[in-house]
């Protein structure tokens, strides 16, 4: 099944090609193939589609461009993107790195559920781990870390009124990595592992009672259709990674290596400025106030986080999130971790 659908994703996106170019252009004619992330997410909308639709090709002058496509119009599952990405199925990717974490955990070790509660933070933490998580995609996957991005903070979002963390005990809520499971487990929740697409549905059947995802990636979705309370207690950040292909990336030789990588250096900066302008906009559409320029005007119940509940997520991150996740990883990268973003946090990881 596995190896059908990875010929047929491949027949579909094409092979990789370089051509020398036929005109004065400084760059050799380039075309790549790219899967990137879920469409409906303003990662997708506002950051990676202009860049590979319009950035790419004008900062090239025309010689380099891509043949891209968002993950779910692929029909692909999101979690198997690294493994495609081996492969050379496409020679580009975007993808949430948390969801890597079922082939390697130290993929989920710059967005723990709930370690940062800031976007500085956020990007400050996956600095701190960004030799680490491209050391173990070159060393073991083939693939090259190109930039970090972000989406809006992780909430959550439900069906029915709700009074604050102690209100999920018994819950079924909607989470997409290990660490959400862990957490939620903490809190007496039923953690279902579900893809965002589903989410809409699941809602609206009552299959899960609540949903974690960004402020304004749900409203973008149209999550307010069929959820009613939002409760923005952060469990993370759904932190995107963009990578490429070892092999695809050495076929390009140094010139548009050197293009990419300059070009990526700044979509990442971009990538969070997005991240940050999200997440206000959100605080607005989400409420029915204006401006509202990203998002959907949407009339959400605000569940406001209590000083208490703020403790109890603290000593949640603290003793069962950071611990279970430490146990999976193994002493050595707990000691890796904290060594890098541990100390950014101000926090220690240890399994025992």
């Amino acid at each position: 099944m596995m190896r059908s659908m990875l010929f047929a994703v491949a027949a579909a996106l094409g092979g990789f090609a370089i051509a020398a170019s036929a005109g004065a252009q400084t760059l050799p004619r380039t075309q790549v193939k790219i899967i990137g992330l879920n469409s409906p997410t303003v990662a997708s909308t506002v950051d990676e589609g202009p860049f590979w639709k319009q950035t790419i090709p004008q900062a090239s002058g025309g010689a380099i461009t891509g043949d891209y496509t968002p993950v779910d119009l692929m029909g692909i599952d999101d979690k198997t993107m690294l493994r495609l990405l081996k492969l050379g199925v496409m020679d580009f990717a975007g993808m949430d790195i948390s969801k890597m974490a079922g082939d390697d955990p130290r993929f989920e070790g710059c967005d723990l559920a709930g370690m940062s509660l800031e976007i500085q933070k956020a990007r400050a933490a996956c600095n701190a781990y960004r030799g680490v998580i491209d050391r173990q995609m070159q060393s073991q996957w083939n693939v090259k870390l190109l930039a970090f991005g972000t989406n809006p903070p992780q909430v959550f979002w439900c069906r029915m009124a709700i009074g604050g963390l102690a209100d999920l005990k018994g819950k079924k809520v909607r989470v997409f990595n290990r660490t959400m499971i862990d957490f939620l487990g903490g809190v007496g929740a039923t953690a279902v592992n579900m893809a965002f697409a589903e989410v809409v549905p699941a809602l609206q059947r009552g299959v899960v009672d609540c949903a974690v995802t960004g402020t304004l990636s749900g409203n973008t979705a149209g999550w307010p259709e069929v959820a009613t309370h939002l409760y923005p207690m952060y469990l993370g950040w759904s932190i995107n990674v963009q990578a490429v292909n070892l092999d695809s990336w050495k076929r390009m030789g140094p010139e548009v290596q050197k293009f990419f990588t300059e070009q990526y250096a700044r979509f990442e900066d971009k990538m969070w400025a997005t991240g940050a302008a999200a997440l206000a906009d959100a605080e607005n559409c989400n409420f029915d106030k204006q401006p509202c320029k990203m998002g959907k005007m949407a009339k959400m119940t605000l569940v406001p986080v209590k000083a208490s509940d703020m403790d109890e997520h603290k000593r949640l991150l603290e003793g069962t999130v950071l611990k279970n996740w430490a146990k999976r990883c193994g002493d050595a990268c707990a000691k890796e971790w904290s060594d890098s973003v541990g100390k950014v946090l101000g926090l220690t990881a240890s399994g025992s």
